[in-house]
């Protein structure tokens, strides 16, 4: 009989940090390591061990929630498995070809793009169907026997299937994996994404089996340690799925961890009543942004690194600017930041572990906004001389004093963000001053004021623990799925009726799936994608009928091109949300015990820092604040310091901060009142 479990654990493994959030008997505790990216699992069980959680894991009194990036590593840096990619006879180069766009449209002598995969190990096979899914060319066992000997004498380790339409039909390719299902690690399209465009088919299949073998190894190996518990991943679409099928399904991962962080932002939402929001991430590393309402927004049209990654994934925006990102003078003499971090290890040059480059968080302590004595609780003290030391070389070049350089880096820092907010609002049709801007990650809180500012957001917010949000988020989200298939024709030839039926299919396959998790009772939502008839890309949108989602069509494209057009409205796909229904997740707030309100800073007890850094590069004195003193409904007023063990809040001058009932840290900036 499966032991009940007494406590959940939701991990998030970053680049430099790993997260840990374990709510057991209603009472919630964090925790955060560096991060081992030679193998994440050691952080993982190094912060289990100290959370003192071995035995319950042992136990099997333990699920564990886990939001990973080793996928998505392996994918930035190349380091996939070696994969025989098999297409139909004379499509091996549509990979290579892709869609012949151009990354800088103007120059006309663009750099060879690099790619991982190699030509060599690109095998075509005579079979073949017709858009309609109507065999033209058999596969033959002769064609099947020719294909074993020249996948042997290639020796890959794992295998990508992708033939024409094989998403009408898929049962040649489901005779090809049942040829190599036993000796390599097979993905085939018509199970990783059946739908059309063979391009971005072809390279979502290869990148689930260049990257598989890893994820299934790590997954495997991480279960085998924290078993009998339970391992369930985050997917990018931010549901949650089980170790064993995440094995197989590598692509669906590589958003993960961000992932975790949305959904801990819309429960939060949900809660606070601010629905309309604005995230953005900052960790040590990049920083992710995205936009609410109400729920997590999915997108088809992702892309890790270079390559086009069409599985349903959260609309997540990444840029290289975290608070590990390096900063260093350019050849034509200009600061810069980023994309390169120092990571967890050696780290900025004020961890002392060896870093010696400026980063972000070198720049912030040399202003006074992180203190050194205040890092993780005290546990981990911060160097102010080696932050110093490193921003020297910079401050020399420049001929500029290294207070000056440091409060340079943040301010470029901080326009990499905004410019990364400005694509995910502006760029689409969305005025960011109708949407509370919410930052979490560790370096989140230094930065959001500034933000908002640029952005002319009145209303921010800073969660509670936002330092380790994601892996919160890993608690709040639910198991389930989002599958995807397509289903052409122009709206108004197709029966209702017929269409109900395909999307019920796709949902009995969704809940067969999750049965075999133990989840039974699930709640849905379908949708279908559409554009304009001769149009390339679609629109999702939410599907109650027919007529319904042709006039939500009409109002989705205007108000995201501005236009709409005399044409007939076309169905290219359908979709289906699945997720289990469960009685309303409840993070903890804040404990309130011997806590009394308050309505002004009087009754927060405070400190002094006597070398905070403002934005025009002014030396103030400024109140400190810890976090976790502070009354309900006090109202705090710029500049001022808040720290808590995970993360520190700039709260510029021209703003105030309340602390509502849920710990939830509520900004405002009275200048733009």
């Amino acid at each position: 009989m499966e032991t009940a479990p007494t406590a959940f654990l939701g991990i998030d493994t970053g680049g430099t940090f790993t997260d840990f959030a374990l709510l057991a008997a209603g009472q919630l505790r964090v925790h955060k390591v560096l991060s081992t990216p030679a193998a994440p699992q050691e952080a993982i069980l190094s912060g289990i061990q100290a959370l003192g959680l071995q035995t319950m894991a042992n136990n099997g009194e333990l699920v564990i929630i886990h939001g990973t990036t080793v996928a998505t590593n392996a994918a930035l840096q190349g380091k996939g498995v070696r994969t025989v990619y098999i297409t139909n006879k004379g499509l091996k180069d549509v990979l290579l070809i892709g869609r012949q766009t151009r990354q800088q449209l103007y120059d006309l002598t663009p750099a060879l793009q690099h790619h991982a995969f190699d030509e060599n190990l690109m095998l075509e096979i005579n079979a073949r169907l017709d858009a309609q899914g109507n065999v033209i060319e058999p596969l033959t066992t002769a064609d099947l026997k020719t294909l074993q000997r020249q996948v042997e004498a290639l020796q890959p380790v794992a295998i990508a299937i992708n033939l024409l339409f094989s998403f009408l039909d898929p049962e040649h390719e489901q005779r090809i994996e049942a040829v190599f299902a036993e000796d390599y690690f097979v993905s085939r399209s018509s199970s990783v994404l059946p739908q059309q465009r063979e391009y971005e088919r072809g390279m979502t299949t290869w990148l689930n089996a260049w990257l598989g073998p890893l994820i299934k190894a790590y997954l495997l190996s991480l279960g085998r340690a924290v078993a009998p518990s339970r391992l369930a991943i985050m997917q990018s679409s931010g549901l949650t799925i089980s170790a064993e099928h995440a094995a197989e399904r590598a692509v669906n991962l590589l958003l993960s961890g961000p992932a975790g962080g949305l959904a801990a932002a819309v429960h939060i939402g949900r809660q606070t009543g601010q629905q309309q929001l604005m995230t953005f991430d900052m960790g040590g590393t990049s920083t992710d942004v995205a936009l609410l309402e109400g729920e997590i927004r999915l997108t088809d049209q992702g892309r890790i690194a270079s390559y086009p990654v069409a599985v349903p994934m959260a609309d997540i925006h990444t840029i290289g600017a975290g608070g590990g990102s390096i900063a260093y003078v350019d050849a034509g003499g200009l600061l810069q930041v980023g994309p390169a971090s120092a990571g967890a290890s050696p780290g900025p040059a004020c961890y002392g572990r060896g870093g010696t480059a400026a980063t972000v968080t070198d720049a912030n302590l040399m202003l006074g906004r992180l203190r050194e004595d205040a890092f993780l609780g005290g546990k981990m003290p911060l160097h102010r001389k080696a932050a110093e030391a490193a921003l020297l070389p910079l401050a020399e070049a420049l001929q500029i004093s290294t207070t000056a350089v440091a409060l340079g880096i943040v301010k470029i820092a901080n326009e990499n963000m905004i410019q990364a907010l400005r694509v995910i609002s502006i760029q689409r049709g969305y005025d960011p001053r109708a949407f509370t801007l919410m930052s979490f990650g560790g370096a989140g809180g230094l930065h959001i004021c500034e933000l908002a500012e640029a952005l002319e957001i009145r209303q921010a917010v800073v969660p509670l623990n936002s330092g380790v949000l994601s892996a919160l988020g890993m608690l709040a989200a639910q198991p389930g799925r989002e599958l995807v298939r397509t289903r052409q024709g122009l709206m108004h030839a197709i029966d209702e009726p017929s269409l109900a039926a395909e999307l019920q299919l796709l949902l009995q396959e969704a809940q067969a799936e999750l049965r075999q998790e133990g989840v039974f009772n699930t709640r849905h939502q379908n949708h279908v994608d559409l554009r304009y008839q001769g149009q390339t890309y679609s629109i999702a949108i939410a599907y109650e009928g027919i007529t319904q989602a042709v006039q939500a069509f009409h109002l989705a494209h205007q108000r995201l091109y501005g236009h709409t057009l005399p044409k007939a409205v076309e169905l290219l796909s359908l979709r289906v949300h699945v997720e289990a229904e469960r009685p309303p997740f409840k993070l903890p707030g804040v404990d309130t015990a011997g806590r009394t309100q308050a309505t002004d800073a009087s009754s927060a007890p405070a400190l002094t820092v006597d070398n905070l850094v403002d934005a025009q590069g002014k030396t103030i004195h400024a109140p400190l604040y810890q976090r976790g003193t502070l009354p309900v409904d006090c109202l705090l007023r710029g500049p001022a310091l808040i720290i808590e063990e995970h993360t520190s809040v700039f709260l510029k001058a021209g703003w105030q901060a309340t602390l509502d009932e849920t710990g939830n840290l509520q900004l405002q900036n009275q200048q733009q009142a």
